[in-house]
């Protein structure tokens, strides 16, 4: 998830960050605004630095599709066992 300035002041500029959820606080806070705790990401290559507690305006959060990769592509569904029906046909 990124956050940055729409989401809290404190993130501005060169203070965004990027940040690996692990859990959402349920304690009450300001209307809209949550206690995330999670790691910060290095930009390049995805790995966890730090853990952080941050609280933010849910409605600037940006949440950001992952980057690891898939073990098939979309146009090539998964390879499924043949089952004993169909077990050496075809030799």
């Amino acid at each position: 998830m990124l956050i940055d300035r729409r989401a809290s002041v404190q993130f501005i500029g060169e203070r965004a960050l990027w940040l690996r959820v692990t859990s959402v606080d349920d304690r009450p806070t300001y209307d809209g605004w949550v206690w995330l705790t999670g790691y910060s990401i290095n930009r390049t290559t995805g790995e966890a630095l730090t853990r952080r507690e941050v609280f933010v305006q849910i409605a600037g959060l940006q949440v950001q599709p992952s980057k690891t990769r898939s073990t098939t592509t979309g146009s090539t569904p998964p390879r499924r066992n043949a089952g004993p029906a169909r077990r050496g046909h075809g030799v």
